[in-house]
């Protein structure tokens, strides 16, 4: 516990070299990170702090702009983290162990959706972008990459997210979501097609 004091409440110092500092935050990262393996709540929650933003962000991309949903999956993703960091060995960079998990509870939310009608709601949501808003103003003219990808249909979404953002082959794709390679491939088609239109790019 005095470790993790140390790490959490250590006083402001000149910053190290850059090298130095990538080291002292690998070190500050695995003291909590073994803390927090040992249920201590202090030192998770630090790294909650740390790494919320970026398991939000990539939650959000593949499973929609739906805020609150968007919300209660990036707490499920800690909650399984919490419940599976005994058995973490820092076989890999917590932080790549941790977005591996953001996304697969996105990608079991997005299984989960599968057989329900309203999904392809998100289809519609396409027709809506590029209609005046409440002042009156072009919503397309500030649409920007992100909005752009929350209103693709949901399997086109997670292709695109998962292929061009997180760096997955088709076959993991097609592993992952329950598709065929080719289907995986032609989504990724499709999505790309959906943002260029919505985009204004030719």
């Amino acid at each position: 516990m005095a470790m993790l004091t140390a790490v959490i409440e250590r006083p402001p110092q000149a910053p190290p070299a850059h090298a130095a500092a990538s080291v002292d935050a690998a070190a500050d990262e695995r003291a909590l990170v073994t803390a927090a393996a040992r249920g201590e709540m202090a030192a998770f929650e630090a790294l909650y702090r740390r790494h919320a933003g970026r398991i939000h962000g990539v939650i959000a991309r593949l499973v929609g702009s739906h805020g609150a949903r968007a919300e209660d999956l990036t707490q499920e993703a800690f909650v399984r983290a919490w419940q599976a960091l005994p058995a973490f060995r820092f076989e890999a960079a917590f932080s790549t162990w941790l977005h591996r998990l953001a996304v697969n509870t996105a990608l079991m939310e997005l299984r989960s959706r599968g057989s329900r009608p309203q999904d392809h709601g998100d289809a519609d949501a396409l027709d809506t972008i590029g209609s005046a808003d409440s002042a009156g103003q072009a919503t397309a003219l500030s649409l920007d990459l992100e909005r752009a990808v929350a209103t693709l249909p949901p399997r086109a979404r997670a292709v695109l997210v998962l292929y061009d953002i997180e760096g997955w082959k088709h076959e993991e794709i097609a592993t992952e979501l329950g598709m065929a390679v080719g289907s995986s491939k032609a989504q990724l088609h499709r999505a790309r097609g959906l943002l260029r239109a919505r985009l204004g790019e030719p």
